[in-house]
């Protein structure tokens, strides 16, 4: 039975800042923004989720009553949305709720392979009393994928032009790219760092919790040492199916790179390029060469990085936009994606993308919490 009508997506990333809701129409499988609401995260739960994150506290209480504790953030992100949005909950078909990530490790073998992701969806549905969906990534991990990139059919859905080789880019706190020849997904993966080293960087030197508008990496030049030896890491070389995050691209690994006389602001600029070039590097390993690359997710808001971004792509005469000027804002993409998967899961069709993932075959994603 196909589901449409009115759905809330509920996203929170790897920067872990807070949770993006997004109230969308869905109506043959194409999406309509609605209505969006930003909720930050206390600061002690988001510290306490750090903590869980990097390893520092593992006790299964400590997991358990953060795992509810985001639930009933999360709950409350779309009870905060509806209000804004005039809307009550019997209009809303279902939520699509991702859930905070904690540890994300698809890697070695089979029955060792797992994505971590925490909130709670029974609490969201019997605080909101609207079905929620959850859960995306462990069923495409039990088919043999990696369980990410989760968005590449959505991606195809919302943006794929018939005339048009497109790759949609999402530079949250690690990157991820999609290429889309027409409407179909001819490949995906992980880039590698978007934000995170960024962010963890900065938030070590000066105390702030981003760098807005890449202020202070575009005051410095990159150290080319350095960058050339963190793109030397093994992760960029791989192919095939590939994802990744904080697990591995954090300031444990930065210092690995570091000699101790790269001034801070030029380890700044080191990592802005950096990601750039992960990301042209991935597209460029493809088979096919994208006519245009749309960004979306926070970093399509920072100016230097999407200038470094333009260099770099100007050079193989690619176009840089972002996906605001192909229909959908580039901060509320990734929450409209997880209300697309829930229509999705209720519809009973397949939420991945084999060829990105790696999976065997097309699977439903996300558990079903009825109202």
């Amino acid at each position: 039975m196909t589901s449409e009508g009115l759905f809330v997506g509920l996203m929170s990333g790897t920067s872990m800042d807070g949770i993006d809701a997004a109230l969308v129409e869905i109506t043959d499988g194409q999406t309509q923004l609605k209505a969006v609401y930003s909720q930050p995260y206390d600061p002690a739960l988001r510290a306490r989720l750090a903590a869980l994150a990097s390893g520092d506290s593992e006790s299964v209480d400590h997991l358990a009553t953060l795992d509810r504790a985001v639930g009933l953030a999360f709950a409350q992100a779309s009870e905060k949305l509806l209000q804004k949005a005039k809307q009550a909950a019997s209009d809303i078909t279902a939520i699509g709720s991702h859930g905070q990530t904690i540890r994300h490790r698809p890697f070695g073998p089979l029955a060792e392979r797992y994505s971590l992701q925490i909130g709670d969806p029974a609490s969201i549905a019997e605080i909101t009393g609207i079905t929620t969906v959850a859960d995306f990534r462990r069923r495409d991990i039990a088919a043999g994928g990696q369980g990410a990139p989760l968005v590449p059919l959505f991606h195809a859905a919302q943006f794929g032009h018939a005339e048009q080789c497109r790759a949609v880019v999402n530079i949250g706190g690690i990157s991820n790219a999609t290429l889309l020849q027409g409407p179909k997904v001819i490949g995906g993966f992980d880039c590698g760092p978007g934000n995170t080293l960024l962010d963890a960087w900065i938030r070590r030197h000066r105390g702030l919790d981003f760098d807005a508008d890449g202020a202070w990496s575009a005051e410095h030049t990159p150290d080319v040492a350095l960058l050339d030896r963190l793109r030397a890491d093994a992760y960029f070389a791989k192919s095939g199916p590939r994802s990744t995050g904080p697990e591995l691209f954090n300031l444990a690994w930065l210092e690995s790179y570091l000699r101790g006389s790269e001034s801070e602001g030029a380890v700044q600029a080191t990592l802005a390029e950096l990601t750039a070039f992960a990301i042209v590097d991935s597209l460029q390993r493809c088979d096919e060469t994208p006519d245009a690359l749309f960004v979306c997710g926070g970093g399509a808001r920072n100016t230097d990085l999407m200038r470094r971004l333009h260099t770099r792509l100007d050079e193989l005469h690619i176009r840089l936009g972002t996906t605001d000027e192909i229909g959908l804002a580039a901060e509320w993409v990734e929450a409209c994606a997880f209300a697309w998967l829930a229509h999705r899961a209720l519809s009973g069709l397949p939420g991945n993308a084999d060829i990105v993932t790696g999976a065997e075959g097309p699977r439903v994603l996300g558990a079903i919490f009825p109202a």
